[in-house]
């Protein structure tokens, strides 16, 4: 069995994702690593060659800047970005990792052992994972749901896929029609934090994705304007690739206690609720569960 891990980057260091710590952790159980790499304007290129791992191979690609963001498919320049890594990828799977998530190396076997039961089983098109979404400090997750709590991150490569976005992958029926793929659980985690990194590096990232989505310009990041009851206590342990990443923190992270909840907090508020009294679930997935 052949894994490829696969990724995209462009400005990781100035935008304060911790990519170095993601791919560290994700090389021990790849046989290759892809990334395609935009044009950046800080030393992210230098950092990921500094690595040194034979492994890693990096394909440049062009941004295009043009696209415009009022079709229905937002965003989709970065679906172009994680497409140009996957179809560069020659592993009988392949394993993408975003830029600001980990792997925590006591699952590296449990993971790879999914990818090992499911190989022979075309029925499963891919492997998902559960998420720990860190928020304002190392200490705190945000768990409602408006945070997704479990994707596909592992994709068989004998079909046609691909993305449209970056978040999850579109598998290829028809010429006029995709649909999730069929997904089987790994049981392990995938660590994001996108949202651990300071506020100014946020407002700088937010900056630079948002004009993808939307022609207005991106609006201020204030991690204290959340809803409290989303946030809970981390008692884990960090993947030790990321640990000298972190910023030091005591403590949950406090949200502003005047702040006043958005519509879609409420909603989100009103599920939790639903959720903890009745053991409800709404978990939205981009996948097809297989059992």
């Amino acid at each position: 069995m052949k894994v490829s891990g696969f990724t995209f980057l462009r400005n990781g260091q100035m935008l304060g994702y911790p990519f170095i710590a993601s791919i560290r952790s994700i090389l021990p159980i790849v046989d290759e690593f892809i990334i395609a790499l935009g044009p950046c304007d800080d030393d992210t290129e230098s950092m990921v060659r500094a690595l040194g791992d034979p492994k890693i191979r990096i394909i440049p690609t062009t941004w295009n800047e043009r696209l415009r963001s009022d079709y229905s498919v937002k965003g989709f320049v970065f679906g172009q970005q994680k497409s140009i890594a996957l179809y560069n990828c020659t592993g009988d799977w392949a394993f993408y990792l975003e830029a600001d998530e980990v792997l925590h190396e006591d699952e590296l076997p449990k993971i790879r052992a999914a990818m090992e039961r499911n190989l022979g089983n075309e029925r499963v098109e891919a492997l998902a994972f559960d998420y720990l979404h860190f928020y304002g400090n190392q200490n705190t997750i945000a768990w409602s749901p408006g945070w997704y709590r479990s994707e596909v991150r592992i994709i068989r490569n004998t079909i046609p896929a691909w993305s449209s976005e970056s978040l999850f992958f579109n598998v290829v029926v028809s010429h006029k029609q995709s649909r999730y793929p069929r997904a089987a659980h790994t049981g392990a985690t995938i660590f994001h934090y996108g949202w651990v990194r300071s506020e100014t590096q946020m407002n700088l990232k937010s900056g630079a994705v948002h004009k993808y989505w939307e022609d207005a310009p991106a609006p201020p990041v204030d991690y204290a304007k959340i809803d409290p009851a989303v946030l809970k206590l981390f008692t884990g342990t960090h993947p030790q690739a990321v640990q000298g990443w972190l910023p030091a923190a005591a403590g949950i992270f406090q949200a502003d206690p005047d702040h006043q909840l958005t519509a879609r907090e409420k909603k989100h508020r009103r599920m939790l609720w639903l959720e903890n009294k009745f053991g409800l679930k709404f978990n939205k997935k981009h996948y097809l569960p297989v059992d």
